[in-house]
């Protein structure tokens, strides 16, 4: 007999699902946003090659439109230390790790409402002893007063979605879920970038102390002539105290770039998730890395499915709209039903014996009628909140798209600047040679060399400058187009 209740459950459960099979999911549907019709990044035609110089990361670039950005695309600089620190960075970054976390948190939030498309099933048993009142009718058939109570049950509580509130739901969170996949594959690409970025300075920050290293042997070699023709009697100690000034110039200028260098390294060990006074062995200099002479340009109608914060700002927009059927379904009919299954008897023994059986069948529904304008109120902060996440999306794609430019001109114009500057170092270096033979023969006054010892600092630390720009705007570029993290393996937590 129970089974054959059992049997009527299920068919009941079989025909109300295919009722709501049926039934219609209220709210609007996602539409991706269309990709900006524009046509480049840039409102001038891109050179076919950069600028080049005959220094180190002085080599002419040029832009491949559509090529692919591969997924280690660091190793374009050609640098085992960089290749070994982003390594240890990706496996050991907190940040990184953190945002790992939060997708699988995000994961099991959509997994858990899932649930709520099934029947909630629940087993129960109670026991109990009683005396009922004499003057009240005995409870029992058998009219005894003291008896006890044994009750087993099976209960079933499902929410038919007729109207599509769970779906919208789910639809909503995993929409949460897919953005915090990109927030993670985000934080991947600016972790890498901010490695190489890091690491770019140091080089940089090694050179211009190296430049300011043989700037101060210079002076110093100036200033022991100048003591040398002091002494002949051919100059006057003015010559010299300035000389002296200078010198002293010129190594104050040391430890700020000497403070530069430190913060960089506590920044890098920082990044590789280690405390500052671990350090990481990994040192870099400019000569260590090469500059790619072929650099990708994504199409502007790729950049919107390659940049990760760009598909994030879609999948928030995609939650809002799914949102916005959450509210309607809720001013809509909800229904329940119920169903329960179990015995009761007097003696455990007999507690599955014929007779003792029980069964409900049930069914609730409710349609709010006054709720004093909430739902009304929840529907229009949800349209809003849509709206909002479409600004939003569209100022994701406007900065997006700045940033490419941004990179394309800084591309452009330092492979100019490292033009200039090298030119200017060799001019510079060049008179400073003829001023310094020119006061060792007596042939020239002290002011001359002092000029041409100033601008050959500014030349060689400027040259130095452009330089490093022109390694860190390669990194930023590929940064700026989604760092390839579409072509990274797909890990666990992605799944």
């Amino acid at each position: 007999m129970q089974s054959r209740r059992l049997l009527l459950f299920v068919r009941f459960l079989a025909a109300t699902t295919a009722c709501v099979a049926a039934g219609c999911t209220v709210g609007p549907d996602f539409k991706t946003p269309p990709a900006p019709s524009v046509m480049s990044f840039i409102p001038e035609p891109l050179p076919a090659m950069t600028a080049s110089t005959d220094v180190s990361g002085g080599e002419a670039q040029r832009f491949v439109m559509g090529s692919d950005i591969a997924a280690q695309w660091w190793s374009v600089f050609h640098s085992d230390a960089l290749d070994a620190l982003i390594e240890q960075s990706l496996a050991q970054n907190p940040t990184l790790q953190s945002a790992q976390a939060a997708l699988r948190v995000a994961m099991q939030n959509v997994r858990a409402q899932q649930g709520f498309y099934y029947p909630t099933i629940g087993a129960g048993f109670s026991a109990s002893r009683e005396k009922a009142a004499e003057t009240l009718s005995p409870p029992l058939s058998s009219n005894a007063l003291l008896f006890s109570l044994y009750q087993t049950q099976l209960s079933a509580t499902w929410t038919p979605d007729i109207f599509g509130l769970n779906r919208r739901q789910v639809e909503s969170l995993q929409a949460l879920a897919d953005a915090q996949n990109f927030h993670l594959q985000a934080t991947y690409a600016a972790l890498t970038a901010n490695v190489v970025a890091a690491a770019i300075q140091e080089a940089g920050l090694r050179a211009q102390i190296a430049a300011i290293t043989s700037i101060i042997e210079s002076t110093s070699d100036t200033l022991t002539i100048l003591r040398r023709q002091l002494q002949l009697g051919q100059i006057a100690g003015t010559d010299v105290a300035a000389q002296e000034a200078a010198l002293a110039a010129v190594r104050q200028e040391l430890p700020p770039l000497e403070k530069a260098l430190a913060s960089q390294r506590d920044l890098l060990a920082a990044l590789a998730g280690q405390f500052p006074a671990n350090d990481v062995s990994q040192k870099f200099e400019l000569a260590s890395l090469s500059l790619p002479q072929d650099l990708p340009l994504s199409l502007p109608s790729v950049l919107v499915q390659q940049r990760p914060d760009i598909r994030a700002a879609e999948e928030q927009l995609h939650a809002a709209s799914a949102q916005i059927g959450v509210s309607i379904a809720n001013m809509l009919p909800n229904i329940a039903l119920t169903a329960t299954n179990g015995s009761v008897a007097t003696d455990f023994a007999k507690l599955l014996s014929p007779g003792t059986g029980f069964w409900q069948f049930g069914a609730n529904i409710t349609q709010p009628i006054f709720q004093g304008g909430t739902l009304v109120a929840r529907r229009r902060a949800a349209e809003a909140a849509y709206d909002q996440a479409a600004a939003d999306y569209r100022s994701t794609v406007i900065t997006a798209f700045q940033n490419v430019a941004d990179v394309l001109h800084a591309l452009q114009f330092d492979a100019d600047a490292l033009n200039a500057a090298a030119a200017s170092e060799t001019a510079a270096n060049r008179s400073l040679t003829i001023a310094r033979r020119r006061i060792e023969l007596g042939q020239a006054g002290y002011l001359e060399v002092l000029t041409a010892q100033n601008a050959y600092q500014r030349a060689l630390l400027s040259r130095v400058q452009a330089q490093t720009a022109r390694f860190a705007d390669t990194a930023a570029l590929f940064q700026a187009l989604g760092g390839g993290w579409w072509n990274r393996p797909v890990v666990e937590s992605q799944k």
